[in-house]
């Protein structure tokens, strides 16, 4: 017999009333799958309304070690045994159908909801929220606005990332009467739970290819989104990316743009890039607002900060405090995070794990001054890598030096045939296939110099090079 396929579960679309009412008398929630970057963060939100809060993962980690820290019950390995003292359960839509916790919640009767199900409740308290989505750099914009709104007032922060030095976490507590921000992921079409009064789109373009299957059903999407932000706030969307544009067509709401070529009620102007960081004349409609300084390099960063800070501008910041939250930003976690340097070279962590992030944060390492680029990299899941081998060839082809490590399985089996080994082949000879992460610290070490500058890239697991870096 083969192996058991996994049974997937649902993305409950219950809205908040409904999750109200479900809740009203609930004393303790329980969430499956609580070490993730989302999870952790409504497990810190929940404890915080004053409920009992437990939660499971498969294995322990920093993240279920703070949570513990937090005073919230964490259990390493799923039973049903856990849910005792619980009134209610959260999940992940990456935990498989048969979880025993899962099981066990719909046998008891308990409520169960999906994490976007739960985030879409929690949020609708709020009345200024703002939803950043975007197939890259949503959580590099949410962490800039965070820092911004961060200045001006008290806001509520939910990020796919940890935030930076400020927060440590990946989530900020703050006002009731706050603003709400929001790192809205489209995967699953999670994203149409939550009903933003200010709608963010970054960016358009093909990925998640095992769910979707064409540019025309991720258009639906992103445009399905605009349409539940409320008439109030509207949608902030990228002119420059046609993409966008076409998902935006016909919309009968308001809508606001930025860009840095097409005409846009918010632009980036006398754009200057300098060893690693980047300034800007933040203007509308062509009038100089503030002059905007941030310590991260790369085009792709000075998108994400425009549309930071038109997003704060519509909810009523001030220039000069949008300026301020930026000049303090230094980047989310692993988004290009210096780590330390190694026989000369500065070594850095990045998250990129599509072609078009691969290939902007690699330009981006090209202003910063470096005299090679060397890049030791990850895939993430073998329908990513196999649908888009091409686009990932051309991406890392931007390295001077290319270090493969195999790929990151996540939710999937290799039912493509696909492997790292054929990636460093189709790239050439400036790719060397590594495999393991021991492999992988060796060649770095061996071939990383003074002057260089080594980015260690991937969504997985890969940031487990750096304990083999140093000892």
């Amino acid at each position: 017999m083969g192996k058991e396929e996994k049974v997937a579960l649902p993305n409950t679309h219950y809205g908040a009333l409904t999750i109200e009412r479900m809740l009203r008398s609930c004393q303790g929630i329980f969430f499956i799958g609580v070490g993730g970057i989302s999870m952790s963060a409504l497990a810190r939100i929940t404890k915080r309304q004053g409920y009992r809060v437990g939660g499971s993962d498969r294995t322990a980690s920093e993240m279920t070690a703070a949570l513990a820290e937090d005073g919230i019950e964490i259990f390493c390995g799923h039973s049903a045994a856990h849910l005792d003292g619980y009134d209610a359960v959260v999940y992940t839509v990456a935990i498989d159908g048969a979880n025993p916790e899962y099981r066990e919640a719909i046998c008891r009767g308990l409520p169960v909801l999906s994490r976007s199900d739960y985030l879409g409740y929690l949020m609708a308290r709020f009345s200024k929220r703002i939803g950043v989505s975007g197939m890259h750099g949503k959580s590099t914009c949410t962490a800039m606005c965070a820092h911004i709104l961060g200045e001006a007032g008290d806001p509520t922060v939910l990020c796919g990332a940890e935030l930076c030095e400020k927060t440590h976490s990946s989530c900020r507590i703050g006002s009731p009467d706050g603003v709400f921000l929001f790192e809205a992921c489209e995967y699953m079409d999670s994203f149409l739970d939550f009903y933003p009064s200010l709608a963010v789109i970054l960016n358009l373009g093909m990925d998640h290819v095992d769910y979707f299957h064409s540019m025309e059903q991720i258009r639906r999407s992103f445009r399905a989104f605009a349409e539940r932000a409320d008439g109030e706030g509207g949608v902030l969307c990228n002119a420059d990316d046609s993409e966008c544009l076409q998902a935006m067509e016909g919309f009968a709401g308001r809508v606001h743009s930025f860009a840095l070529v097409a005409p846009a009620e918010f632009t980036a102007e006398r754009i200057c890039y300098e060893k690693g960081n980047t300034s800007f004349d933040f203007c509308r409609y062509g009038a100089r607002l503030c002059r905007i300084s941030i310590s991260v390099c790369g085009e792709h960063n000075v998108y994400n900060a425009l549309a930071a800070a038109a997003a704060a501008f519509l909810v009523g910041v001030h220039p000069e405090q949008i300026a301020k939250g930026l000049a303090d930003f230094r980047g989310a976690k692993r988004r290009m995070e210096r780590k330390g340097s190694l026989n000369g070279a500065e070594i850095y962590d990045d998250y990129g794990h599509h072609p078009d992030e691969i290939k902007a944060t690699l330009q981006g390492a090209r202003q910063m001054g470096y005299r090679r680029v060397l890049c030791a990299y990850q895939p993430h899941t073998y329908s990513r890598t196999a649908g888009l081998l091409r686009e990932f060839v051309e991406a890392l082809g931007e390295a001077d030096r290319v270090f493969m490590v195999d790929i990151y399985a996540a939710r999937e089996q290799n039912v493509y045939g696909v492997s790292s080994a054929q990636l460093a082949d189709r790239i050439g000879e400036k790719a060397r296939y590594c495999g393991s992460f021991a492999s992988t610290a060796a060649a770095i070490r061996e071939e990383a110099r003074e002057g260089d500058l080594v980015i260690v890239m991937g969504a997985g697991d890969v940031f487990q090079v750096f304990d083999l870096l140093w000892n």
